[in-house]
Formats: C-alpha cells, structure tokens, sequence
C-alpha cells in the first residue's frame, strides 16, 4: 500500500488513517480502494477486534475527490456494472464489517467524507470536528448511505434540516445532538478512541460482534423480528463454550477475564 492510508495494528486495535491532508483527505480512486481493502482484509482477521478511523491533519474527509486529477478518475469498471457504485460498497464495507469501527473525528466531514463518519459504530469527535452534507449545493442528493445512516442518529427532522440547508454543524452541536458520541480535547482525540475499543475489546469476541448484528438488525425490522433475531444472536455468542465459561468464573473469582473466542 502507498502511505495515503497509513494503518497501524496494536492489542487488537487497527488504526487507519486518511493520508492526504493536502486535500482534506478527499477521497480519491486509489484511497477509497485502499480504506476497501484495509476493511476487508480485517474483517478477516482475528488478530483484530476493532478499528479506529482518523484523517490526517486539519480535517478528517472533504467529500468525493473532485480536482479531476489522475488521483480521482477513473472508476472502476464494477463502477459500470454495479447499481451500487463505489458510494455503496463503502457504506456496505463499514456496515457489514463483523467488528467495531470507531471514528475519531480529527476536522470536517462533509459529503462522502461525512457518510463515511456516520456509516462507523461510534463518532469520537474534538473542538474541530464539524459536518456538513453539502450534496445538495452539488445538484446532487445524499450518497454514501447517508440518507439511511443520519435519520438513524439524529432523527428524521433533524436530518432533513441538515441535508436541505447544508448548514455546517460545528462540534458542540454535533454533540448535543448525538452526531458525536463523545467530545473530547483534540490532543486526546485518538487515544480516547483506542480506550473507548479498549473497553469493548474487554468482552468476548463473538459476543461483540452478534452485538453489533443485532443492533443493526432492529433498525432494519419490527420489534418480533428483532426478538427472533436476538436469540438467533444469542445462540449464536453461545458456541463460544470457553469464554461462557470465563464469564462465570470471573464474576465468582472477581478477576480480569482472558476471552479467546472459542
């Protein structure tokens, strides 16, 4: 891999980080078919458990490259052949990856850059952290998933509002309406990040990630199916005899567990 995606392995915890910070970390051809490929290749792997998203200097993604350089163009051919574009697949990458992703919200997330913050777990945001959507001042509507991610945190009004206007959202805002999880100094913005996956990585493997199916499950169906589904999920935590076991006794013994997976 070149260095626009920079990537970095520690406990668990893989860190990506947008790598064009000249640009605001746009997302060209080649840095959307790397983040795909970083994405697919943990999602893989059992020798991470969560991933943490950043961006490189003043901003975390400006959007869709846009500048028509070599850097941008040209699309892939499944571009051509595919309904859902490079736009789907990354919402799909992030939504359907069986782990944790967390975005550590380092400046401005607009356009695609912004679909991509809400397609991920938790949003880690600072002082600098802003939104805006901009599609619509582009003669475009939302992309990237945007339109099934926002309403799902912010409430469908609110969504509207920040869809139809454009308006920049700054982090106090983005906090108070829970676009941001967390709001932290920009100094601690990354470290929180990996404490916060730290935290999660504490649990049991597999009961994390049926964690996440499930949750996203109930946004996608009515309360029965989500019921069934849960226990679907919790048969499914359940094959991990060992780590059951672990849990039990670490509530008797009163002790850090070790959880495997298995």
């Amino acid at each position: 891999m070149s260095q626009i995606l920079k990537t970095e392995t520690n406990n668990k915890i893989a860190i990506f980080t947008l790598n064009r910070p000249d640009s605001l970390n746009a997302l060209s051809a080649e840095l959307r078919a790397e983040l795909a490929e970083a994405l697919s290749q943990c999602h893989e792997d059992d020798g991470v458990g969560a991933i943490v998203l950043t961006g490189a200097g003043r901003g975390f993604c400006s959007d869709a490259d846009m500048s028509g350089g070599a850097a941008s163009a040209p699309p892939s051919q499944n571009d051509h052949i595919d309904e859902l574009g490079w736009v789907g697949r990354q919402a799909l990458s992030i939504y359907r990856l069986n782990k944790p992703v967390l975005c550590a919200l380092n400046g401005v997330a607009a356009g695609a850059g912004m679909s991509l913050a809400t397609a991920c777990d938790m949003r880690i945001g600072c002082e600098n952290s802003r939104f805006k959507s901009v599609f619509i001042e582009r003669n475009l509507s939302p992309d990237s998933g945007l339109s099934f991610f926002l309403p799902r945190i912010v409430g469908a009004s609110r969504a509207a509002d920040i869809i139809y206007t454009s308006r920049a959202v700054n982090a106090d805002e983005a906090y108070r309406m829970g676009l941001l999880d967390r709001l932290v100094d920009a100094a601690a913005l990354v470290e929180t990040a990996v404490e916060v996956a730290e935290q999660m990585l504490q649990w049991p493997p597999l009961a994390l990630r049926m964690s996440k199916r499930v949750l996203q499950h109930s946004q996608e169906h009515d309360l029965e199916a989500a019921l069934r589904y849960e226990m679907v999920g919790l048969g499914l935590a359940g094959r991990a005899k060992n780590d059951a076991k672990e849990s039990r006794a670490v509530f008797v013994e009163k002790r850090k567990p070790t959880y495997t997976g298995t």
